[in-house]
């Protein structure tokens, strides 16, 4: 009697935890965007991503239509130096209020999971907003 509730609790311990972290449900947890003496340092977490950009309504990048100015398709790309799937860019911003959002291999946009702040983004979903000082 004694094996067999030592063995059912062992084996509800490795089910759970195989489908806790099959399921993705400990997550990294990323800061918010952090304002630094070069700019606002954003951060994204897409481990399979081949190319991230930040796309906001700053005039320089006007929502990624920058490119258009540039030349490239890389406005507001972001870096993944070390490989771990976390995104960053800094960002030089002047003061003011500012909408943003992810964009995931040039196709899937999203709103900042780590930042609560966030507008209607008038397509049914949400632009993610921050205040710059």
């Amino acid at each position: 009697m004694r094996r067999t509730i030592l063995f059912v609790t062992a084996l509800a311990v490795g089910v759970s935890s195989l489908a806790c972290s099959s399921m993705g449900f400990v997550k990294k947890r990323l800061p918010p965007p952090t304002q630094t003496r070069d700019g606002v340092v954003f951060r994204f977490q897409a481990p399979s991503a081949r190319v991230v950009q930040l796309a906001g309504n700053w005039p320089e990048n006007n929502w990624l239509a920058g490119q258009a100015q540039t030349g490239t398709f890389l406005v507001g790309e972001m870096k993944d130096e070390d490989g771990d799937g976390t995104w960053t860019r800094t960002q030089p911003l002047p003061a003011g209020r500012y909408q943003y959002k992810f964009v995931i291999d040039r196709v899937n946009w999203k709103e900042d999971p780590n930042n609560p702040n966030r507008t209607d983004d008038g397509y049914g979903g949400f632009n993610s907003l921050i205040d710059v000082r």
